[in-house]
């Protein structure tokens, strides 16, 4: 069963840090480019970041390039996204993608 588990997200302070982990099982995760996408309340899904199967190339959205990375472990089938700068409109449930399968999702709230 292709499963992608999202964790870390929470709430964090204007200017503050966080991970987010997407652990992934029941498929060949180093075959598949990863990508992380965010939706906040009233919006549409709109896409964050990927990096592709060997982590050779990522890419990220204009609004989150210079504050967010994006990374994979291909021993421990996870993908990460380290966000820094965060800024209130960062606020959103972030979610995993890959292999046509979405994670669960995982809150970011930035707020003082």
């Amino acid at each position: 069963q292709v499963q992608l588990v999202e964790s870390g997200g929470g709430l964090v302070q204007p200017g503050g840090s966080l991970r987010l982990s997407c652990a992934a099982s029941g498929f060949t995760f180093s075959s598949y480019t990863m990508y992380w996408y965010r939706q906040a309340p009233g919006k549409e899904r709109e896409w964050v970041a990927s990096v592709s199967a060997t982590a050779v190339n990522t890419n990220y959205a204009s609004s989150v390039k210079g504050r967010f990375t994006i990374w994979r472990d291909n021993v421990k089938n996870t993908v990460y996204l380290e966000m820094k700068s965060l800024k209130p409109e960062d606020s959103a449930v972030y979610f995993c993608y890959g292999r046509n399968t979405w994670g669960q999702g995982t809150q970011v709230t930035v707020s003082s």
